[in-house]
């Protein structure tokens, strides 16, 4: 069964990691899927051919969702394109992690920035066409560390547990209009990232989960399928924890 048959679908930071496999499980639900990337150009055709195997309408945008212009020009471009937008999922995230103690305000900055306002960018800029059409599913990826906190990640923590606050606030104004605002918060993600680190350190992080286990990018894109669908019409505001048992 297809649960997002012909919903149209953003997705910030779609070319790798979590958001490329966000990308292809909606693409396997039936979802036409608009995502961005930020340099990787051939990547990103690469998945947009990828895409389109599953018969759907899919095209990637170079935008940077931390600038709020281009956020407005990117929705505008998408509804020229795909005619309305039915999800949006904020992904696109960065790290400069280091202990307050040597953090700059430049990595607190652009972190805040490219995390945390792109979040407020994208959602104000499909907020029209949502309020227009009556309906919408926003989804925003924060993180368990979000919720926890970690140590050496205070500008990444603050800018993730900034989503959860302002999901919350969407969802309270914005409820009356059947638009849902709902977050996923992953806990460790095994992508391309944590290929890069050293083994004996990942095994003790999988150690430390209660399902000894990290997770995969389709167990975030399941979620989100979820939280796009209407079968979670009757649920917004709400925080998915999707980590493995570690916040337990």
């Amino acid at each position: 069964m297809k649960l997002l048959d012909s919903k149209n679908v953003i997705i910030t930071g779609g070319s790798r990691g979590i958001g490329k496999g966000i990308a292809e499980v909606f693409a396997k639900h039936g979802a036409n899927v608009a995502f961005t990337y930020n340099s990787s150009e051939s990547s990103a055709q690469e998945l947009e051919d990828h895409l389109k195997t599953f018969g759907v309408n899919a095209k990637a945008y170079q935008s940077d969702a931390s600038d709020f212009d281009q956020a407005q020009k990117l929705a505008d471009d998408i509804i020229k394109d795909f005619g309305s937008i039915d999800v949006l999922i904020n992904n696109a995230g960065i790290t400069k992690d280091n202990l307050l103690m040597r953090m700059s305000e430049d990595d607190f900055d652009k972190v805040i920035k490219v995390n945390l306002n792109s979040v407020f960018n994208l959602t104000k800029a499909v907020l029209r066409p949502m309020l227009k059409q009556r309906h919408g599913s926003i989804i925003n990826i924060s993180s368990v560390v979000g919720i926890k906190g970690n140590a050496g990640q205070a500008n990444y923590s603050a800018s993730k547990a900034g989503i959860i606050g302002f999901s919350k606030s969407v969802a309270l104004e914005l409820g009356s209009r059947n638009i849902r605002s709902n977050v996923v918060a992953p806990g460790f993600i095994e992508t391309e990232m944590t290929e890069k680190l050293d083994e004996k350190t990942v095994e003790g992080w999988r150690q430390a989960i209660p399902l000894k286990r990290g997770g995969q990018p389709e167990d975030i894109a399941n979620a989100c399928v979820f939280l796009a669908s209407d079968m979670s019409s009757y649920i917004t505001g709400q925080t998915l924890s999707v980590d493995g048992g570690m916040l337990t």
